[in-house]
């Protein structure tokens, strides 16, 4: 009875918030996609059914040999290496990075926690999910988006690679099936057991939009009507995402997958050996949003992958974000 009466609450809540106009229900429609990060997107979206193109990516440099998924194959010691150098990024010559982003969308998380580790200082344009006027410069209305200089880059993965061959354009190691292998491990197995698990529950729903909204760029209006709108809705979106993606227990599945990514590191401190390597880095920003939310610390307390966190915290280090 007391998980039918949340029930019940949040959906008079929604639909008390709302109005009874049809522009005020559109703008519920819009405040509950919105809140749900329909429009973060990736080759494969974390908390969502769609799959979302990479319509508007710039073309790779000739040296670079695309894999499976439209990725570039690196060594898995690629990035590794790279990190044993001290200054490598002053190889990054760029001066003007701007990240448009949602602060808790899991794939701007993936490009924070590269530009992070490799300590590139950027901006961020915090969007706001509802008029995206932020992103109005652009033809591509989903996030995140990285202008460096001036060049437009979209799609989590597609950025990492190119902002990987800019810093070690003298010499791409190519081909490191291991690393690729795990990148896509994350767009196509990791991010589609987060969402039953944040939106479990009545309770867990409203933790993880109360997170979003007070995170994102929304009005106070906005905020309000994005929780416990959003909240309702993702409660039963994410029971049929339990279902299509053939999940039966929602925390099971979840902590199966962190153990299934320690057995990955094989007793290494990293899968990229001594430093992280981009696969380090993927698992690592699509978890950090979750990390302090119910199912974050559950499977930190429940699997054996809360070493390796810690341990990607340290590498990773302090933001590199400076103010706009």
């Amino acid at each position: 009875m007391r998980r039918i009466s949340g029930i019940a609450l949040l959906t008079r809540a929604a639909a008390s918030m709302g109005g009874a106009t049809a522009a005020t229900s559109a703008t519920q429609h819009r405040l509950v996609q919105a809140a749900m990060l329909s429009t973060c997107s990736n080759s494969n979206p974390l908390w969502f059914t769609h799959r979302l193109g990479d319509r508007f990516g710039l073309s790779r440099p000739s040296t670079a040999a695309p894999c499976a998924g439209g990725h570039v194959c690196f060594s898995t010691n690629a990035a590794a290496s790279l990190a044993q150098e001290p200054h490598a990024h002053e190889k990054f010559l760029s001066k003007d990075v701007e990240l448009y982003q949602y602060e808790a969308c899991p794939f701007c998380n993936k490009v924070r926690a590269f530009l992070d580790y490799y300590n590139i200082p950027y901006k961020v344009v915090e969007v706001n999910p509802i008029s995206k006027k932020e992103i109005n410069w652009s033809d591509y209305k989903k996030v995140p988006i990285l202008k460096v200089d001036g060049e437009q880059m979209v799609d989590s993965s597609d950025i990492i690679d190119k902002l990987y061959l800019r810093i070690n354009h003298e010499n791409p190691v190519l081909n490191g099936e291991e690393e690729m292998k795990w990148r896509r491990w994350v767009d196509n197995h990791l991010v589609h057991v987060l969402s039953p698990n944040i939106y479990r529950t009545v309770s867990e729903a409203l933790e993880s939009f109360d997170y979003i909204t007070s995170h994102g760029n929304f009005s106070l209006y906005e905020r309000m009507v994005a929780k416990y709108t959003g909240a309702a809705a993702m409660y039963f979106v994410s029971k049929k995402l339990k279902k299509r993606h053939n999940i039966t227990d929602e925390r099971a599945s979840l902590y199966g997958a962190a153990e299934t990514w320690v057995d990955a590191l094989n007793g290494r401190q990293f899968l990229g050996g001594s430093n992280p390597n981009l696969a380090d880095l993927a698992v690592f920003g699509v978890l950090r949003p979750i990390r302090h939310l119910k199912s974050g610390k559950d499977m930190v307390e429940n699997t054996r992958i809360g070493e390796w966190y810690a341990r990607m915290e340290s590498a990773v280090g302090e933001s590199a974000r400076v103010k706009a």
